[in-house]
C-alpha cells in the first residue's frame, strides 16, 4: 500500500526525521490558508498523487505555459492562483501512463533555501534476507537514470536485522553521501531514525529525492515516497487509515474487499489462478502461446462460490478480456468447490467470452462432472499447456 508524500512525511516525523512544514489542502481556499498559516516567504505547492515526475508532469488542461506538478510560489496569492490551476486538473508523469491521475489533493510546504541535493532510499533486500540502504551523491534526479549513465555513484549496503543500525552504518551513509563533520553526525541519526520507522512500521519501501543540505548546513527530507507491506497492515491500523482508495485501481479495491489478489495488466486474456507461482506460471505460458494475459488473479487456498464469483466479475470489468482461463490446483481448495463457482458464475453472467478450465487435485473427477453436466460451453483441459493452447486458439477464433 502507498500513501502520499504529505502522510509519508508526517509518519517520518513521529520518528524524529527531518521535514518541512507543510499543509494538506483540498480545495484553493484551503491552500491559501495553509501558506498564510506557515507565513512564507517562500511556499511549494505540490501535487499529492501516487506517482513520481511530479515536477516534470504534464497537466492534460492546460497549456505549455502553466505546467509542472510541484510549483514555486512568491505570494499567498500567487499559491492559490496555483492550487485554482491544478485542483481537479489531469497529471501525466512518466510513472502514471497516458491516462494520467486527477489531482484531488494539493500539499502547501515551506519553501528551502537548498545548498546540495542527495538521494536515499530503503527497501527489502530479498537476496540477503536483510534490509538495504541505496545512497547517491546524484539526488533530485531519477534514480533509474543515474544506475544507468553512472552506476558507481550508487552506493549500496545492507543492515542485518539481528544486529540494527549501528554507528557502522552511519558512517557508511555518510561516506556515501560525501558529507563530513557535523553533516556527518546529522545522517547517522537520520539514517538511525529511518531505519526504525521501515521496520517499525513495516515499510517496503522508502525514498527520500531529494534529501537536501540546506544553505545553513542542515539535512531535510524534501521528498518522501513510502510504501508498506499489504500482509503486515493489520498491525498498523493508523497506517490503514492513510489509504487513499481515488489512488488504486476500482478493481483492485473490489478484489481486496474479498481478499483476492488482483493486478491489472495489458493483455486479452483472463486468468483465475489459486497460488501466486501457479499464477505466474499461467501468465508465462499464455504469452508462450502467442497471447498476453489480461491480469494476475489469485484466488487464494480457501475459495467460496461466492469469492470465485466476484473473481469473475472482476475480470469481466476490463473491456479488453477476450477469453478466461481457469486453472486450479486443488490441494487445499476442493475442485469440486472451484466448479460450482464457474457454472454459478457463468450462468449469473452470461459470460459471453471463450472459457477454458483447468482443473487438477482433490475431488478433481466430481469437479469435471459438474462442468461437463452444466450445459455450459465450458471448454475442459487436461493439463496446463492444453489450457493455455485451447484459450489462445479460441480467442483468435473468436477474433
Amino acid at each position: 500500500m502507498n500513501i502520499h508524500e504529505y502522510q509519508a512525511k508526517a509518519v517520518l516525523k513521529k520518528f524524529g526525521v527531518p521535514v518541512s512544514g507543510g499543509g494538506v489542502a483540498f480545495s484553493a481556499q484551503e491552500a491559501r490558508s495553509a501558506a498564510q498559516e506557515l507565513g512564507g516567504p517562500l511556499w511549494v505547492v505540490k501535487t499529492q498523487i501516487h506517482a513520481g515526475g511530479r515536477g516534470k508532469g504534464k497537466f492534460k488542461e492546460l497549456d505549455k505555459s502553466a505546467q509542472g506538478g510541484v510549483r514555486l510560489a512568491h505570494s499567498v496569492d500567487e499559491v492559490e492562483s496555483h492550487a485554482q490551476e491544478m485542483l481537479g486538473k489531469t497529471l501525466v508523469t512518466h510513472q502514471t501512463g497516458p491516462a494520467g491521475k486527477e489531482v484531488k489533493r494539493l500539499y502547501i510546504e515551506d519553501g528551502t533555501d537548498i545548498a546540495d541535493e542527495l538521494y536515499l532510499s530503503i527497501l527489502v533486500d530479498r537476496e540477503t534476507s536483510q534490509v538495504a540502504f541505496v545512497a547517491s551523491t546524484e539526488g533530485g534526479m531519477d534514480i533509474e537514470a543515474v544506475a544507468a549513465d553512472t552506476p558507481e555513484k550508487i552506493i549500496t549496503f545492507s543492515v542485518d536485522p539481528a544486529i540494527g543500525f549501528m554507528p557502522l552504518h552511519g558512517r557508511k551513509l555518510a561516506k556515501a553521501l560525501g558529507l563530513y563533520g557535523d553533516l556527518a553526525k546529522q545522517i547517522s541519526k537520520i539514517g538511525a531514525a529511518l531505519y526504525k520507522a521501515f521496520t517499525t512500521k513495516d515499510m517496503s519501501l522508502l525514498e527520500i529525492n531529494p534529501l537536501v543540505v540546506t544553505k545553513d548546513n542542515q539535512l531535510r527530507c524534501l521528498d518522501a515516497k513510502v510504501g508498506f507491506d499489504s500482509n503486515a497492515l493489520y498491525r498498523h491500523p493508523d497506517i490503514m487509515e492513510l489509504r487513499d482508495l481515488d489512488e488504486e485501481d476500482p478493481a483492485e479495491v473490489q478484489a481486496s474487499k474479498f481478499d483476492l489478489s488482483y493486478v491489472k495488466l495489458d493483455g486479452s486474456i483472463g486468468c483465475m489462478v489459486n497460488g501466486a507461482g501457479l499464477a505466474m506460471a499461467t501468465m508465462d505460458i499464455i504469452k508462450l502461446y502467442g497471447e498476453e494475459p489480461a491480469n494476475f488473479l489469485d484466488v487464494g487456498g480457501g475459495a467460496t462460490k461466492e469469492k470465485v464469483t466476484e473473481a469473475f466479475k472482476i475480470i469481466l470489468s476490463d473491456p479488453n478480456v477476450k477469453g478466461i482461463l481457469v486453472n486450479i490446483f486443488g490441494g487445499i481448495m476442493r475442485c469440486d468447490v472451484i466448479a460450482e463457482g464457474v457454472v454459478a458464475a457463468a450462468k449469473e453472467m452470461d459470460i459471453k467470452v471463450p472459457l477454458v478450465v483447468r482443473l487438477e487435485g482433490t475431488n478433481v473427477e466430481k469437479g469435471k462432472e459438474i462442468l461437463s453436466q452444466s450445459g455450459l460451453a465450458i471448454i475442459p483441459a487436461d493439463n496446463l499447456a492444453d489450457a493455455a493452447q485451447k484459450i489462445v486458439t479460441a480467442v483468435k477464433e473468436a477474433a
